[in-house]
């Protein structure tokens, strides 16, 4: 059966005390209030992932709450100022790591060759990565959106043995939905996750594409959700905006209680 993940993107918001201030509300409202069995991940920026993940050790929501890194580099070390490596998110307390997020194909340039390396130095150093993929408003008006997601999927993992590409996660960001307002329907999400379910089954084999959970990543909120969520080929959302209001990421991680 696949996870059921709620993963909250942070991007760059939020110092050290906003930080922790907003980890332990949700902390509270997924132990007093979530019932179900959804993994429940906080990506934040990583200079803070180290003190949540001792604010979390000492706390009742230690097995609530996994911790992820927003980028990691695509080399194990060297002269790469300002960059964070796979190695080092994993030693602060990590346990996945954003990669190929739409932001940083577009304002960093990330290739899916590069974002091949970062898959595999992640998964050397157990993170398990939440894989983006998307297409941007004039990608989808041009009708070429499917070719996209598909050039991204098999460039970025399909060099992964089966056995390893079961642990990756994939979210499915429509790029046009991101920080606009606006959002795919249930229906237009539906369709592009069953798409790339299907891409997992061609590539791989069935039971393969059935163990993946793919998120939704476009402007979810808790109004939207629920109809979200009940799509068939939907097993959560990379959660932005939202994330950064406790309850309403509480919310959102609620709908699997229905």
């Amino acid at each position: 059966m696949r996870q059921k993940i709620v993963a909250g993107n942070w991007k760059m918001n939020n110092d050290l005390k906003e930080s922790l201030k907003l980890i332990s509300e949700v902390a509270n409202m997924v132990t007093d209030e979530v019932s179900n069995d959804a993994v429940v991940i906080v990506s934040a920026p990583f200079t803070n992932i180290y003190a949540l993940d001792q604010w979390k050790t000492g706390s009742s929501a230690v097995d609530k709450i996994k911790l992820a890194g927003q980028n990691c580099c695509w080399e194990e070390s060297g002269a790469y100022t300002g960059e964070v490596s796979a190695k080092m998110l994993k030693s602060i307390g990590a346990d996945y790591v954003i990669l190929g997020h739409s932001e940083r194909r577009q304002y960093f340039a990330e290739s899916n060759s590069q974002l091949a390396k970062k898959v595999d130095l992640a998964l050397k150093h157990e993170l398990i990565p939440i894989f983006c993929v998307g297409e941007t408003l004039q990608e989808r008006e041009q009708g070429i959106h499917f070719d996209v997601i598909k050039s991204q999927l098999k460039e970025g993992l399909y060099h992964l043995i089966k056995s390893v590409f079961k642990t990756v996660v994939i979210a499915y960001e429509p790029v046009w939905a991101i920080g606009t307002g606006l959002t795919a329907t249930p229906e237009q999400a539906q369709e592009v996750h069953a798409y790339i379910r299907q891409l997992i089954a061609e590539g791989y084999d069935e039971e393969t594409a059935e163990s993946v959970s793919i998120l939704y990543g476009g402007s979810c909120n808790p109004s939207n959700a629920a109809s979200l969520f009940s799509q068939k080929d939907i097993d959560g959302g990379l959660i932005g905006g939202a994330s950064l209001k406790s309850r309403d990421f509480t919310d959102i991680i609620k709908t699997f209680n229905s």
